[in-house]
């Protein structure tokens, strides 16, 4: 018997001053059998960052060829893909054909490290990409804030970001490796 996904709601309130973007979203996140529910509320996190109206979850970790969140043009051509994890340098290759902005949150504790002076010199080639760290703290931390049914609001001004529910106000931290194929400073 196979395993369903389980369903999480989340209302999810963004008020993004960077990008003078404001909004309530409603949003139903599947969280397949595979999938910790750290890696779920880093889905939650990746969205609110890049928070529009067309933004969307995907089937997720039981895709192939889809990412975790995508946003389309109205003519149907990918606007935006972000991905979760350590991913094949290929995928992300493949991605950036597809896109005009990939986005990477990568993770995965003492691996991350390691994973990121192996294909650091490949992707740096890869200007639509943008890869973004995200501590195992942080995790941890949005892990603790997981609840079948949330309230959250995430706040980002000045490139910091806060996410907050009824018990939890985190800074969250997320140090940016690549940006648009460029070395972070």
């Amino acid at each position: 018997m196979a395993l369903s996904a389980t369903i999480y709601k989340a209302d999810l309130s963004v008020s993004d001053m960077d990008r003078g973007y404001y909004a309530a979203h409603n949003l139903t996140i599947a969280c397949h059998p595979s999938e910790t529910t750290e890696r779920m509320m880093l889905r939650l996190l990746a969205f609110a960052i890049y928070a529009s109206e067309g933004l969307k979850f995907t089937r997720g970790i039981s895709s192939e060829d889809e990412p975790d969140i995508w946003e389309h043009h109205d003519h149907g051509d990918v606007k935006l893909w972000i991905e979760l994890g350590l991913p094949d340098e290929r995928r992300l290759r493949q991605a950036c054909g597809k896109a005009d902005q990939v986005v990477l949150f990568a993770y995965g504790g003492r691996a991350l490290p390691v994973w990121w002076k192996t294909h650091a010199g490949v992707l740096r080639k890869l200007d639509k990409l943008t890869v973004l760290s995200v501590p195992e703290t942080t995790l941890a931390a949005l892990d603790a804030m997981a609840a079948r049914s949330m309230q959250l609001s995430c706040t980002i001004q000045d490139g910091v970001i806060w996410l907050a529910d009824g018990s939890h106000n985190l800074e969250i931290q997320v140090e940016t490796l690549q940006r648009d194929g460029k070395q972070a400073p």
